[in-house]
């Protein structure tokens, strides 16, 4: 009888992982990255936050942003599934700088601050359509399909 190589298909696994490698040049995550941290001035989300002497430290409007509309191009609209991806899935958890936000955390940024992230979104599109990073994919922020 042929005798195989045992298995361990439930065991766990730990990996090293450097998250700055799971964006990857070329890409829509990795402009969209490149985008929000160097290029848009996202001081407008700023006049939100009144934490400066109380309160909770915030979770930087960028990272929102960038975990936000990395999963709306990928069709990803509920704040609970985005908040899920933020644990499971490595390029949203590098976009994340590894911090896993609350899904209400996600929809109050979402409600909130609707006007400010459609106007950062629109600028994001029109330059990753410029670089051909799109092509031809419709994003919507308001659910629509």
């Amino acid at each position: 009888m042929a005798r195989y190589i045992e298995t361990a298909k439930g065991q766990g696994l730990f990996l090293s992982v450097d998250l700055s490698e799971q964006i990857v040049p070329g890409t829509f995550e990795h402009t969209l990255n490149r985008l929000i941290d160097n290029k848009l001035d996202l001081r407008i989300f700023d006049r939100k936050y009144i934490n400066d002497y109380t309160g909770a430290q915030a979770i930087e409007p960028g990272i929102l942003l960038k975990i936000i509309l990395y999963c709306y191009s990928m069709g990803v609209i509920s704040s609970r599934k985005i908040a899920k991806l933020c644990e499971t899935n490595m390029v949203v958890k590098a976009l994340a700088e590894d911090i896993e936000p609350h899904y209400t955390t996600i929809s109050n940024f979402v409600s909130g601050m609707s006007g400010e992230i459609e106007k950062v979104f629109s600028e994001v599109l029109l330059v990753c359509s410029e670089m051909n990073l799109i092509k031809g994919k419709m994003f919507a922020i308001d659910g629509a399909d």
